[in-house]
């Protein structure tokens, strides 16, 4: 296996085979991240993935099940070439379940209805879209490149196509000034959307990250970890997307949530204010970075 640099995957791929299609991320510009800021983006030679596919099937066997497609959005490779992956992933693993991939709001709107449906046809089962928030101004300067409506029409498009969606945001994205909209937002997004799952991230910078340097020269406010919930809190009271999975579980939260839209919101506020109220966060030297 030919992996480069680091590699990072949703917390529900631990146990996939992780085959880097891309290096890097082809935007690659917000604010907040530094996963990819050492990597040029390219998409790799069909050649060397397709080498790195027959070494697991040496190492592993036929019995593969899940398979995740990186690095920041795969989706971006040209149709053709991912349906030729995935017929070749189908060829070595036969028992595979599914097939999964991070892929942007631009990703999805550039390729054509009868594109996606090809691709769900073939075995791609699910995108992680991170839509980061539902509020323009936190788009805006956090240089996603994208806008609320445009994540929106990108979530409606995959489930017209039959591809599911998990839907990534980031609690705290809006600091201080902006946790109010970021949240009430956010939250029109995914009612919105009504994705098949949805998360929530916590902001957790590196130093070298563009968002780190803006908070040290006082031009945004980091939110605590009572105001993280409080924000949570906030999310949860405007959410209406019944059956939407939605999960907490990610290294960078203070707080790990689990249910299932609408008929847990009344628990898992429960849990918010029971975890406010005994300050039973996770340690702030055992959470991660984005």
């Amino acid at each position: 296996m030919q992996y480069e640099g680091d590699v990072y995957r949703p917390p529900s791929e631990a146990r996939s085979l992780i085959i880097q299609v891309t290096i890097g991320c082809s935007h690659n510009r917000c604010t907040f991240c530094h996963m990819y800021s050492d990597k040029q983006f390219r998409i790799r030679r069909q050649e060397e993935i397709m080498q790195d596919l027959d070494e697991c099937r040496r190492m592993y066997g036929p019995y593969v099940r899940r398979v995740f497609f990186a690095d920041g959005d795969a989706l971006v490779v040209p149709t053709a070439r991912l349906l030729e992956l995935l017929a070749y992933v189908r060829r070595n693993f036969p028992a595979v379940e599914r097939v999964t991939s991070y892929g942007t709001a631009g990703d999805v709107l550039r390729k054509s209805e009868e594109e996606l449906q090809s691709l769900a046809a073939a075995g791609l089962q699910m995108i992680y879209l991170g839509a980061e928030s539902g509020d323009d101004r936190v788009l805006l300067n956090i240089k996603k490149g994208q806008s609320a409506a445009e994540i929106i029409e990108a979530g409606q498009k995959l489930k017209r196509c039959g591809l599911m969606t998990s839907v990534t945001l980031i609690s705290g994205l809006g600091g201080r000034r902006g946790m109010v909209s970021h949240a009430e937002k956010s939250a029109a997004l995914i009612n919105a959307m009504n994705p098949e799952f949805a998360s929530i991230l916590t902001l957790h910078l590196s130093e070298e990250s563009e968002m780190a340097k803006e908070i040290a020269r006082g031009e945004m406010e980091r939110l605590t970890p009572d105001e993280i919930v409080e924000e949570t809190e906030i999310f949860l009271n405007h959410i209406d997307s019944p059956g939407t999975v939605f999960r907490t579980n990610h290294a960078s939260n203070y707080v790990s949530l689990a249910g299932t839209f609408n008929q847990d919101i009344p628990r898992l506020l429960y849990q918010l204010k029971k975890a406010k109220e005994q300050q039973s966060y996770r340690l702030e030297s055992w959470r991660r970075r984005l």
